[in-house]
């Protein structure tokens, strides 16, 4: 499907900051270090908020299972144990990393969920990052092949010491989906799921698409366009979400595997595809490949479109997209 995409520095705003809007429910808490908000449309209050409950108790139970922040998530006690012996874990954690192994093969490693075996060194809110010894000392352990599964016994281990994980590039999606899931359960057949860059459309706004905006990466509270969507997710990835900037250099969170520092040659990249847990993964790989690489791996890929806003600030389509007049 061809979509159209409109120049717009604007984005409408949602149905809930109107002063009447019938039948349309919405809810937004902060989940995962991020915003997620669902919004759905029901003919029953009790039975929509009862439907959001849901959602939003299943995003909560995801990120206390996969933060790495939180010490007591199962991914902070992988991370602790897998170097040392094979780690059992629950079967949505196996199966959520072996769907990132997946995408790294994909990419030739430029989604690798081990980038965080240096990734962790860098603090923006402090402004620090790993020194030249550090970099050193650690970038080898960057390598999605030193992680091993074993489905039988459902568990995983890392083949270097220094290896950690982290799934900020594909958790979130998945938390979309999963939300998704819950909401088609409950008969839902029109909705947006958003966890920060990470959403799903589910059917449309009432006949009409849901106008869906893409910041603008130097221009804050700004839109650089706006998609008409249906039946879609879509993700971003940018570098002004975590960063900072030391000696005209801007070190953003989005780390290149090859030098464990922050990716160079993109401001933002969204995917359009048939699940956010896919397109949460392609938009970080895509940042780090790069626009000509991104659009070539793009182009092979079925029912998977990019917008890609360069390090110069030009913005790229992929085919299946329409660029503005």
């Amino acid at each position: 499907m061809l979509h159209k995409i409109l120049p717009l520095t604007l984005l409408l705003g949602w149905c809930a900051s109107q002063p009447v809007c019938a039948d349309w429910y919405s809810r937004e808490q902060a989940v995962m270090g991020t915003a997620v908000r669902v919004e759905l449309w029901h003919e029953n209050r009790t039975a929509a908020e009862q439907c959001m409950d849901r959602v939003m108790k299943n995003m909560h139970r995801i990120d206390l299972a996969m933060s790495p922040f939180k010490p007591d998530s199962e991914l902070s006690k992988l991370n602790r144990e897998a170097a040392i012996r094979p780690f059992k874990v629950s079967q949505e954690l196996f199966q959520l990393m072996q769907r990132a192994n997946e995408i790294s093969v994909l990419t030739h490693g430029r989604f690798d969920i081990t980038f965080a075996s240096v990734g962790y060194l860098y603090d923006y809110r402090k402004g620090l990052k790993p020194d030249a010894t550090q970099l050193k000392s650690l970038q080898a352990a960057i390598n999605y092949r030193h992680i091993v599964f074993d489905a039988a016994e459902q568990t995983i281990a890392f083949q270097h010491p220094n290896v950690r994980i982290d799934l900020g590039g594909i958790a979130k999606g998945h938390a979309v989906d999963q939300g998704i899931a819950i909401l088609r359960q409950c008969g839902i057949q029109n909705a947006l799921l958003s966890a920060g860059g990470d959403s799903y459309i589910l059917g449309d706004r009432r006949g009409r698409p849901w106008m869906t905006g893409i910041r603008h990466p130097r221009q804050k509270g700004k839109f650089a366009l706006v998609i008409p969507l249906s039946d879609t997710a879509v993700s971003t990835s940018g570098d002004y979400e975590r960063y900072f900037i030391k000696n005209g250099v801007r070190y953003h969170h989005i780390i290149s595997p090859d030098s464990g520092k922050p990716a160079p040659l993109s401001r933002s990249v969204t995917i359009l595809g048939p699940d956010a847990t896919t397109t949460d993964a392609l938009s970080t790989a895509c940042f780090v490949l790069g626009p000509e690489k991104a659009a070539q791996l793009v182009e092979t890929l079925p029912d998977i479109e990019a917008i890609i806003i360069d390090a110069d600030g030009k913005t790229r389509y992929t085919s299946g997209l329409q660029s503005p007049p």
